[in-house]
């Protein structure tokens, strides 16, 4: 009998029949068994992990079918069983640790709150079991970690922490829903490779949710395609990488960026729209009782952008690519060093002296709908740039629909508001946006890592296309080694914010001479698979 068996599974809203987002979902897992449910936004992935767990919104309702885990239908389990289930036979990770962690309680206290509902051991005992598990996780210095915050630990610290409350009970089923999406590729393996550890130390079957195809090719036995609700097929991994069924799965798997870097581009211009010369970030802290200390956040960074090209700063997280994003846009002040936009050096002018420069160089952040205001229709947030530069309504808004249909959406969207569009459609406004001040510099912080793979390839083919039609220099922070290779000129690697290795792109990430850049390279999920082809690369070169 398998661990878990879904039959037929149907989820709805408001039990309508007509409305379903699940549509007939069938799926089986084995003990000891990785399935990797695999699709779009809008998939219906993570509903049917929330239906499993009883966790579903009161909005949407599971309309038929069943949920079966060691034999017992969850669909029919009264609340209090499911919480009885909860950690001790099944368990979640969620995507973003922070939503899911108190933020005013220590984590380790939060780990041990599991234990004080589902178990008898005394006070002592569940610290102990607690600090066992954080050392199973592989996190450091566990009476520190025990005692910190979560806004006190990196991001894949607080996914370890995650791990280790899922798992504190032993469960015999986990869901990992996207542990790894807004990870660096180094932090990405660690987190696959400690799943992959714990499921063989305990046994555990493994429902891993995702829409990155490399990630599924590190980690899957089998794999379930979903698009839009419907169930488009069920393979071994292997099978389904060399052989998929479906067109959506090979659009899928085509989408996958290639680690392989494109092609150099001819040189039409040597004009340099941005540069740096030792650009510097120093923060420093300490009060009464405490010791001050200074962070290096940036040190002697020195880049060079030319106009129609685009740059990338690739890293982990805490490598510095942000801050020096953020000290080009002046959104916080360089401690030293030069910033040359347009041939003025603004790294130490006021902020009323750089105003006028602000024009030539815009951003685009990694989440639209933090940056979008949502009271407001993006009609008024493309607008509110131009008009603050003098730009009458009338033309501002003129040029807003101009910019709409550039970025492939249409005009008469200037009277929707941001929460009426895809995660896709909105960072195509934000691009709107940031283009409607005509800026020489374009600079996109992490703007795809968060887009699924398909959506991600159309807004890279967007910013190429734009790129090319307006002469745009684009400077592009990101943690993805794959997309660094499909959208780059040239690359600069950092490391606790150090320029480690700078050049062109093929050359640094085709045939890196440091060893941080080799590593971040073998760390890249889905390195061995020529997706584009259904082959390994192995295969491609005999």
């Amino acid at each position: 009998m398998s661990l878990l068996d879904i039959r037929n599974l149907r989820i709805a809203l408001n039990g309508a029949w007509d409305a379903e987002v699940v549509k007939g979902l069938d799926l089986s897992i084995e003990r000891g068994q990785t399935m990797c449910l695999v699709g779009e936004s809008g998939s219906g992935k993570s509903l049917t992990a929330l239906a499993t767990m009883g966790l579903l919104p009161p909005a949407l309702k599971s309309v038929a079918g069943s949920i079966t885990l060691k034999g017992e239908n969850l669909l029919e389990a009264a609340p209090a069983r499911l919480r009885d289930l909860r950690a001790t036979s099944m368990s979640m990770i969620f995507q973003e640790p922070m939503t899911a962690l108190n933020p005013v309680a220590r984590v380790g206290q939060q780990i041990e709150e599991v234990l004080e509902f589902h178990s008898d051991l005394s006070q002592s005992a569940r610290r102990s079991r607690v600090k066992e598990m954080m050392e199973a996780v592989h996190l450091p210095d566990v009476d520190k970690m025990y005692a910190s915050f979560p806004h006190q630990l990196s991001g894949g610290q607080r996914q370890r922490i995650m791990i280790a409350m899922a798992l504190i009970m032993r469960p015999q089923l986990l869901i990992a829903d996207e542990p790894t999406t807004a990870l660096d590729v180094t932090t990405q393996a660690q987190i696959l490779s400690l799943i992959r550890e714990l499921r063989e130390d305990q046994g555990s079957a493994v429902l891993f949710i995702t829409h990155d195809m490399g990630v599924v090719s590190e980690i899957a036995d089998d794999v379930t395609v979903l698009k839009l609700g419907e169930m488009m097929e069920t393979q071994a991994i292997d099978d389904l990488l060399r052989r998929p069924q479906t067109d959506y799965t090979r659009d899928l798997l085509r989408s996958v960026p290639s680690q392989v870097p494109r092609p150099p581009r001819d040189g039409q211009s040597n004009e340099v729209v941005l540069s740096t010369d030792n650009l510097s970030k120093t923060y420093s802290g300490g009060g009464w009782f405490s010791k001050s200390r200074e962070v290096k956040a940036a040190q002697d960074v020195s880049i060079s952008l030319i106009k129609g090209r685009t740059l990338g700063i690739v890293g982990e997280s805490g490598s510095g690519k942000t801050t020096v994003a953020r000290c080009i846009m002046r959104l916080i002040d360089p401690t030293s060093g030069k910033i040359n936009v347009g041939g003025t050096d603004i790294a130490m002018l006021s902020q009323k002296e750089v105003k006028p420069q602000r024009k030539k160089i815009q951003i685009v952040f990694q989440d639209p709908m933090r940056s979008l205001n949502p009271r407001i229709e993006i009609g008024q947030s493309i607008i509110e740039g131009p008009l603050n530069y003098g730009t009458p309504r009338d033309a501002a808004m003129t040029r807003a629909r101009e910019l709409l249909e550039l970025v492939g959406l249409p005009a008469s969207a200037v009277d929707r508001f941001p929460h009426q569009f895809s995660g896709g459609q909105r960072q195509r406004i934000a691009i709107a946006r940031a283009l409607a001040m005509d800026p020489d510099v374009l600079v996109a912080d992490e703007a795809v890592s968060a887009l699924d793979v398909s959506v991600q390839a159309q807004v890279l083919d967007l910013l190429a296309e734009l790129q090319d039609r307006l002469g745009l220099g684009i400077l592009f922070i990101t943690h993805d080694l794959g997309v660094a290779a499909q959208i780059c000129d040239d690359v600069l690697v950092m490391q606790h914010g150090r320029v480690v290795e700078y050049g062109r792109a093929g050359q640094v990430l085709g045939a890196p001479q440091q060893d941080y850049t080799k590593t971040l390279i073998k760390a890249a999920p889905g390195r061995h698979w020529d997706f584009a082809n259904f082959r390994p690369f192995a295969e491609a070169a005999e």
